[in-house]
């Protein structure tokens, strides 16, 4: 993993909203699966809240990443664990564009759909 994004994903495994907002740039862009693109800091760090509240925990395993200027790809599997202890292991992708050290535009690419279950 990049080592600059270890921090990214140690904030989203300890479900820390705010942690995780910091890494965003204000105008961030972000596209969460096929769920309806969110606009600004904000307006994403609200709904990853409640997305956070959701789960008992989660933990994600990165296996590749590609670097490309200041865009990265990566590839890797998160385990969602829900409140009544089941598991749901899902393989995703990422990309991010960083704009003066912050995320400006953030998509996660993954079947998600089983987690509603």
């Amino acid at each position: 993993m990049p080592s600059r994004l270890k921090p990214l994903f140690e904030a989203i495994d300890a479900r820390d909203a705010q942690a995780f907002a910091r890494f965003l740039s204000p105008d961030v862009e972000f596209v969460f699966s096929n769920a309806p693109p969110l606009h600004g800091r904000e307006q994403v760090e609200a709904a990853i809240a409640g997305f956070f509240s959701s789960l008992a925990g989660l933990r994600h395993e990165l296996t590749e990443h590609w670097e490309i200027g200041d865009n990265l790809i990566m590839r890797g599997t998160v385990t969602y664990t829900r409140h009544d202890g089941s598991q749901l292991c899902v393989p995703f992708a990422n990309t991010f564009k960083i704009r003066q050290g912050l995320i400006c535009d953030y998509r996660i690419f993954g079947d998600f759909s089983a987690l509603a279950s």
